[in-house]
This record gives C-alpha cells, structure tokens and sequence, in this order.
C-alpha cells in the first residue's frame, strides 16, 4: 500500500473578504469572465484587411484635404516661384509680351470647337434623366457617367435611322465662351488663348464660340438648330459692330472641316445653302488660322467605327483580357461604346479622303523613309528638309508599308504584295447571327451581331485594307452606319469640279472635292505640332471567339524589335501631332492650294505654321507652353502669340511665311494629283 499515492484534497473554495465561502456557480462566473476577457484581448490585437483598408483610405484622405488646404492657404505667385527655382526665369504669356509691344485688339475672332471638347446639356430626357434640366452630360466633371451610365449612353446615342434626335429626347450644345474654355475642371481647351487674348483688350462681344453639337453631321446642325445660320448672322454682326475689320476664324480639329463645310454652305443659294453669295467670305473673313486639321481625315477614325479601339484602348485590351468586351460584371464597355458612337454621324467625317492616290497603296505610301528615331533639325523657313542622312546611305531605314491602314497580321504588313493571297470579301455570305444564342446580346445592339462568323472569316481573309478598299470594307461590317453617312459626306477626288453634282452638301467637307471660296484677299494657315508618334497604320487579328465579342482587335503583341521602332504594340506610327499625321494636315495647305489651283482658283495664300513638340521639363510646367499634342497645342505659347498678331492686323508674311520641321513638302510632292 506504500506504493499508492494518496489522493490530494480538492483546493477549498475562493471565500470573500467578509469571510464567506464562494459558491460552486460564483467560480464558474469567474472563470467565464476571464475566458472572455482573454478573449477580447486576442481579438482587439488582430488586424484584419478591413482595417488596412480603412487605415489607407483615411490616409489618403488626409493627406488630401492636407494638401488641398496648403495649396489654398500659399501665395498665388508661389507655384511660379518654385517653378522659376528650378527652371530659370519663365517668359511672359503671350498676351502680355504683345501688350508690352503695343499691340491691341483689332479682328473680332471666331473660335470653332472639334469632336468631343464643346459641352452638351440635357433639355429633354427619360425618366432615368430625372433631375438632369440644363445639366452637362458632356464636358464638366462627367459625373453622370458613373452614377448612371447606362441613362447616359441612352441619352448620348443618336437615333440610328435618321442621325438625329432619338423620341423623348434633346440634348444641345452649351452656348458662350464656357461651351469650350475647359474640357473638364482643370482640363483646359480654348481657356489659355482666351486669357491671353483679353491681355490685349478682346472681351465677350469680340469673341465669339461657334459651338455646335458635334455629334451630328455638319448639314444636320442646321436642320436640326440651324448652327450655321447663327455663325452667319453672329460673324456680320460682329463685322458691322467693330468697324468693319473682317473676323479671324481658328477652328480646331473636327472644327476644321465643319468651318471648311460652312464656307460653301454660306455661299451657296437657299435653302440649302446660307444664300450670303459669292463674296461673303470676301467681305467678312481676313483668316483662318486652322489647328490640328485633319483635313484629309484620320487612320483612327477607321479603328474607331471598325472596333471602337485606339491604340490605348488596344492596351488595355491586352493588359486585360475579355473585361472590356466582355460581360464581365455585366459591363460590356466596348459594346456600349461603339453602340454610341457608330450613332454620331459626325465621326465619320474624319475617315480618311483621297483613296490610294493620298494615303499610299499596298506597297508605297508618301512618308516612304520616315525613321521614328530621327529628330528632326529645326527649320524656320519654307525649306524642305533634307534628310540627307538617308538618303547618303548612313542610316537606311526599315521599309514601312503605311498604305496597308488595316493588315490582319504582321507578316502580312510587312510581305510583298505579291505574296499576299487575299480572298474577296464584297459578297461573302456573313453567316449566321454572332449573337442569336446570348440574350445579353440584344441589351447592346451594335451591327456585328447581324454580322455572323462566316462574315469575319472574309473579312479576315482578304488580309490587308488600303484607303481605297477601307469604304467597302465600313460598308460590308457596319451598312446602316455608312448608309447614313454616305448621304451627308465623300472621300473621292473630284474630276470636273464644276459638274452640278459637287454642289450638293456632302462634298463641301471634302478639300478635294470642292473649291475654295473667291476671296484673294483671305489667308489660310494650317498651325499643327509635329513629332509626336502618331497613329498611321495597324496590325489586326480575329478577337477569341464568342456570341457577343466585337470579332476584330489590333493585336498588341505586333512589335518592331526595339523601343524605337515605328511599329508599337500593333499600330504603326508616323510623324504627327499624336491625333493627326502631318500627312493629313499639312498636305493642302503645302501644295493642294498652294498658288492657284484648281482646288484655290483665287489664289488664296496659304501658310503651313508646325510646333516642334517639347515635353514639360517637369510636373509644375502642367501641360506645357511647347507642346505639339493635339489639344495641348491650345497652350502652345508660339502658336497662341501668330495666332494674337494675326488678329492684331498681321499677315502671314509679316509671321515670317512658312515654318517647317517636317517633310511634309517632300511627302506631298510624292502624291500625284491633278491641280
């Protein structure tokens, strides 16, 4: 038995400080109560991802408002003190340096907006819109866009049929200075030439914004608001009320074409022209100062109509897969977005003009040599630059077939034409319907989804798209959108311009397919930045499979083999303003009227007046006062001071003529027109 332990006693229970004993259930309690604060510390020393999350919202938050409130509480000059700091001395705005000269205002000037940069309020909507009278749907902070996009591309959309308003619904353009000053806040357009303009004594009444809903063809916006009666009657008002002096026009982009529209409509007898007659641009314009004119038209415009793709929306098409063009959270971007904008007749007058004859066939192009390494010398004359480098054999440059605008693969952009085999896709059978199975479908109708499988096979296999077969091309994936264009605008060149039919209205966009006004008296410049890569020619491929997809993308994966190659992620580029190849242009006001044409039978002088680009040296610069990008270029302070001289009482010659960076005069010798 001395090998059994004996049994310890149980403790005897906790007693109170009275010197009672504690319960059996007292203990427990305790026991509970310490279980639980041991807990609650475990708990309160966790840190879970929601509380990470909220920590760095409220981080950023702070630092914010932190900095919103330096940023009002620090003098007005301490931005440029830091920025003169680091820089050196900043040169006064132009519109002071001139004030300083003695100039002053003289020319009333007449400002013309592009595509997308004029705002547009709402005065009719849906129910979704309610609440939305006169508020901006484009243009502002687009803050519709995310609390109600679907309402918003309803009430953005066209109708598909007639080009105009859609039932139940007017949205029109917002009308005065603001329409166009600032795309959105802090996002200026028109906003820095207006400023420096007022520096030499233009206000309201000597100024004047031809905004005009952009989204219709240039002919709808009379029938449908009668826009171009009210510039008529706007630009006689301001010559009667300013001493007769002519006004100087500066339309921008898009703007460019439709003032090029307005100037045969104002001659041109009613009703369907503005019946001013034969000299009314005589009598009321001294110039127009065009800027980033895509007067020929523009290679993305094809990729917008074709795909609703950019070179940046390729990206990010490829950075991720299926989100855009997919039904990813129900999303459907790029569905919505070409369902849009294929309704905006308006796009399609920037689709490129003059066919093979301008752009280049399948194997030449006018920019035949151009490097994208080479800077080019600065030249401030009418000189042609001399790429002699090339030309003595130092550096020969990699042949580039720009004429080919759409090749569906690479090996294809770059073949002989003759190896090419190419199948005819004009009356391929397009198959059965792309999205009969996928009733999501049909909540984003665009015109693919009568396309079929069978109709993205032949376009496919005809492999390589120039801009003479890029009509026929819109035609065969998209025939109610070209339907309806083909009614308000042409691409052609015109044989016989004085046959009957060049007087209808949808040629008078076209710089080759009408004249000029008679006013030998009146300037014309073309003002554009230059080198900057811009979109010239793409590499295309079939998207993956699916009921819904857009069936064709630019395929990023198509590169040049080095950082400097003129072929990036699936697009070609040449010399431009990032929008608009100098090609496009530069090349009427080079030779198409340069002297007396049969395009210019008055002789109007022309002047061709490029923007070297110069980057921001850094991020308190903004945007920059030497950029040649295509809106950038409205801060431009050279361009903004020949623009203010002009309207001062200048001429071209008095600017120092023709100021040339490219090779825009050797381009436009390659092109064989008749003049």
């Amino acid at each position: 038995m001395s090998l059994l332990r004996r049994r310890r006693a149980p403790p005897p229970p906790p007693s109170h400080i009275d010197g009672s004993v504690a319960s059996p259930a007292s203990v427990v309690e305790e026991k509970d109560d310490k279980e639980k604060k041991a807990k609650g510390k475990e708990v309160k020393g966790r840190w879970s991802c929601w509380d990470s999350c909220c920590w760095l919202i409220g981080c950023i938050c702070t630092a914010w408002w932190l900095l919103l409130f330096l940023y009002n509480a620090m003098p007005p000059s301490f931005p440029q003190y830091v920025t003169e700091a680091i820089t050196g001395p900043m040169s006064d705005p132009p519109g002071l340096k001139l004030r300083k000269e003695g100039l002053r205002a003289r020319h009333p000037v007449v400002f013309v907006p592009g595509i997308v940069t004029g705002g547009l309020e709402l005065w009719e909507g849906h129910h979704c819109a309610e609440g939305l009278f006169r508020k901006r749907l484009w243009g502002g902070t687009f803050g519709e866009i995310y609390k109600r996009p679907l309402c918003w591309v309803e009430h953005m959309s066209l109708d598909n049929e007639s080009g105009l308003d859609p039932p139940g619904i007017r949205i029109r353009p917002v009308t005065g200075l603001v329409a166009a000053d600032y795309f959105a806040p802090g996002y200026f357009v028109w906003a820095v030439l207006i400023a420096n303009l007022a520096r030499i004594g233009y206000e309201e009444k000597t100024m004047y914004m031809a905004a005009y809903d952009w989204r219709l063809s240039f002919q709808n916006t009379e029938v449908r608001d009668q826009t171009l009666s009210r510039i008529k009657s706007n630009i006689e008002l301001m010559v009667a009320t300013n001493g007769g002096n002519k006004v100087v026009v500066i339309p921008h982009s898009m703007g460019v074409l439709y003032f090029l529209h307005f100037m045969k409509w104002v001659e041109e007898p009613a009703p369907t022209g503005g019946g001013g007659g034969g000299g009314w641009c005589a009598k009321h314009i001294k110039a127009v100062m065009n800027i980033g004119g895509p007067f020929l038209g523009v290679p993305k415009a094809v990729t917008g109509l074709f795909s609703a793709e950019a070179k940046d929306v390729a990206v990010a098409r490829a950075i991720a897969p299926g989100v855009l063009d997919s039904d990813f959270l129900g999303l459907q971007t790029l569905r919505y977005v070409m369902h849009m904008t294929r309704t905006w007749d308006s796009t399609m007058s920037m689709l490129p003009k003059g066919g093979d004859t301008i752009w280049g066939g399948l194997d030449w192009s006018p920019e035949e040599g151009y490097e994208c390494t080479s800077k080019k010398l600065k030249i401030n004359d009418s000189h042609v630059y001399n790429d002699s480098d090339s030309e003595n054999g130092k550096s020969q440059p990699h042949h580039i077939n720009y004429g080919r605008i759409i090749s569906f693969g690479k090996d294809v952009a770059e073949m002989s034409s003759s190896k090419i085999e190419r199948i005819e896709f004009r009356d391929a059978v397009k198959g059965s319907n792309l999205g009969h199975t996928n009733a999501s479908c049909n909540d984003v109708w665009t015109e693919y989804h009568e396309f079929g499988v069978g109709g993205a096979k032949a376009v496919a296999d005809y492999k390589v798209y120039t801009a003479g077969s890029m009509l026929d091309l819109l035609h065969f994936v998209a025939p109610k959108m070209m339907q309806r264009g083909s009614a308000h605008f042409s691409y052609g060149i015109a044989d016989n311009l004085d046959d009957p039919k060049y007087s209808h209205y949808k040629y008078w966009s076209n710089p080759l397919e009408t004249k000029l006004p008679q006013a030998p008296d009146m300037e014309i410049y073309s003002m554009y930045g230059v080198g900057i890569p811009t979109e010239r020619a793409y590499v295309y491929k079939l998207s993956p499979s699916s009921e819904c997809n857009i069936p064709f993308q630019i395929d990023t994966s198509a590169e040049g083999g080095s950082d400097q190659s003129c072929l990036q992620g699936g697009v070609f580029l040449a010399n431009g303003d990032e929008t608009v190849p100098v090609l496009s242009a530069g090349y009427m006001c080079a030779k198409g009227w340069r002297g007396k044409t049969r395009f210019n039978p008055s002789g109007i002088k022309t002047y061709i007046r490029e923007y070297d680009h110069a980057p921001p040296a850094n991020l308190l610069e903004g945007r920059g006062t030497q950029s040649g990008a295509h809106v950038d270029i409205m801060g431009n302070f050279a361009l903004i001071e020949d623009i203010i001289r002009v309207a001062a009482g200048a001429t071209g010659e008095d600017l120092g003529g023709d100021q040339v960076y490219s090779d825009i005069f050797k381009w436009s010798e390659r092109i064989n027109l008749h003049l």
